[in-house]
């Protein structure tokens, strides 16, 4: 067990130093509310609310998992801290997911307290009787409600935690349909905010804001606790919506610096009907991440001198790659995710685990201090998630001559056609760039002839027309033969993660589902 002043120094309570040497300093505001707290007023209330989690928790509380079902606000940052000063796990849950699969989450780390927006009291009455042990608080107004009993709690001092054990638990999107439970130690939450310190360029004057969700790392980490240890100003928002997120940033008195989205945000900015150079002036940089992005909205951005700066990372690790903030390294790497961040260690190998020459293609090794232990109660998960203590990100990517590092594709999202290698990314690219297309997604498929084919799904933008043989025939200006998609489906989303993912399992699924449909007519 870690001393108190240990855990101070290496990871545990930036808050609290915060508090100390700049305590009248601007901490959190909240859109929603207008609600401001510096930062020995955000200090003093996560000190109440570990007070009510050592009454609510008791003698459970150390390690006790303490579940989330919420919108970002103020209190979400509280809860969060809270836990760690309480010695408890945070567990922020994906309020877009249903009881249905909320149910094996919850059986998975079995809480002792869930804490729930109003917005969702219908999908935790639907939990009620996953654990009769959970306490559940809601966050509705009133003397039993969250933010009343923090309020009527007496503060607590932090207790003293292993650097190395679980501060919280971040499930996976389920791009596979299998959520696991990431576990994110002190130490890892603490390198990994330094890493993106400094890759985002972020310090005590900064102000980011966050309308990316708390339950992924993205929001919770990289921009919420990285702003936060930084001493910057933490700039929380409920939900996204363009003009509110373009309002914000256009708003010179609140001054943001820092602004985080995945494509699809940063693609609704773009065509929102508020959009304006002049809105994102002040801007240091947009961050992206999560999904690739295309060359015509780096060159949108760009145009209107917007560095729109892409890097790559995972619940696993944090940030990993990033594209340096300079002009001139996004518009000469279009595409690329950037160099490694300043304490990681990258490796790219082959199926053997033998490093790759430069330029070809393998699969992203990890290896540092922010990368995780394991899977929450899954030991055979984790075993083979690492070799000789490399973790195994089952990404496929390059290193180029300039040190910067391309995403190829997943490994699992890789087909064989005719004995080729086809990575649906390649695929997706060429598709995104039809002036018709908004979105796109491409997988593999058994094919009797070839082994496998691609099956690509396609959104078209409002008002388009274009057929499947138009698109075709954009393929073939473009794509090798072998890699041009098989077929062409129409449809109206494209189903993704909260980071923007592609769900390629819910797509596999549903060409599944229409093969046997066609089989039984």
């Amino acid at each position: 067990m870690a001393s108190s002043a240990d855990c101070g120094l290496v990871t545990d309570d930036p808050i609290l130093y915060r508090a100390r040497v700049a305590p009248g300093r601007p901490a959190l505001f909240e859109i929603a509310t207008g609600r401001q707290l510096t930062y020995a007023e955000l200090d003093a209330r996560i000190a109440c609310c570990a007070g009510l989690l050592s009454d609510v928790l008791g003698a459970r509380r150390d390690g006790a998992r303490v579940a989330m079902l919420a919108r970002n606000s103020v209190d979400s940052i509280v809860l969060a801290f809270a836990c760690q000063r309480a010695g408890a796990i945070y567990v922020p849950l994906n309020w877009r997911l249903n009881a249905a699969e909320l149910r094996p989450i919850l059986a998975d780390c079995a809480p002792a307290l869930l804490v729930h927006d109003e917005e969702f009291a219908a999908t935790v009455a639907n939990l009620a009787g996953a654990d009769p042990e959970m306490a559940v608080i809601s966050m509705a107004d009133g003397p039993a409600g969250f933010a009343a009993r923090i309020e009527a709690s007496l503060p607590a001092a932090p207790v003293p935690a292993d650097a190395d054990g679980p501060c919280v638990l971040l499930y996976t999107s389920g791009t596979t349909g299998q959520p696991k439970g990431v576990v994110i130690t002190r130490r890892n939450a603490f390198f990994a905010a330094i890493n993106f310190s400094v890759v985002g360029e972020i310090g005590p004057r900064s102000v980011a804001l966050c309308d990316l969700p708390f339950f992924h790392t993205i929001g919770l980490i990289a921009v919420a606790r990285t702003t936060l240890m930084l001493g910057g100003t933490l700039v929380v928002s409920d939900r996204f919506t363009p003009a509110r997120t373009l309002a914000a940033l256009a708003d010179r008195q609140r001054a943001i610096t820092h602004y985080f989205a995945v494509p699809q945000i940063a693609l609704a900015l773009r065509n929102d009907p508020a959009y304006s150079a002049a809105a994102l002036a002040g801007l240091h940089a947009l961050f992206v991440g999560g999904a690739p992005l295309t060359q015509a909205l780096i060159e949108s951005y760009l145009d209107d001198g917007v560095a729109l700066v892409n890097g790559y990372g995972m619940s696993e690790a944090g940030t990993v790659l990033h594209v340096p903030i300079d002009r001139r390294a996004v518009q000469d790497n279009p595409g690329s995710v950037g160099l490694p961040a300043p304490l990681l260690d990258i490796r790219i190998v082959d199926e053997d685990g033998r490093e790759v020459d430069e330029g070809e293609i393998g699969e992203l090794w990890l290896r540092g201090p922010a990368v995780t232990p394991g899977y929450w109660n899954k030991p055979e998960e984790t075993a083979a998630a690492f070799t000789d203590g490399w973790y195994r990100t089952g990404d496929l990517g390059r290193r180029e001559a300039n040190g910067f590092y391309r995403i190829v594709d997943r490994l699992k999202d890789m087909y064989i056609s005719g004995g080729e290698n086809v990575y649906p990314a390649e695929v997706e690219a060429a598709l995104a760039s039809h002036p018709d297309i908004l979105d796109a997604a491409v997988v593999g498929i058994p094919d009797i002839r070839w082994g496998e084919c691609g099956v690509a799904y396609v959104v078209l933008r409002p008002g388009a027309a274009a057929t499947g043989d138009e698109i075709a025939g954009h393929c073939a200006a473009r794509l090798a033969a072998f890699k041009r998609p098989a077929r062409i489906l129409f449809v109206e989303a494209i189903p993704r993660t909260a980071s923007g993912k592609v769900q390629k399992h819910v797509l596999r699924q549903f060409h599944s589902d229409e093969t046997l449909q066609r089989q039984a007519l």
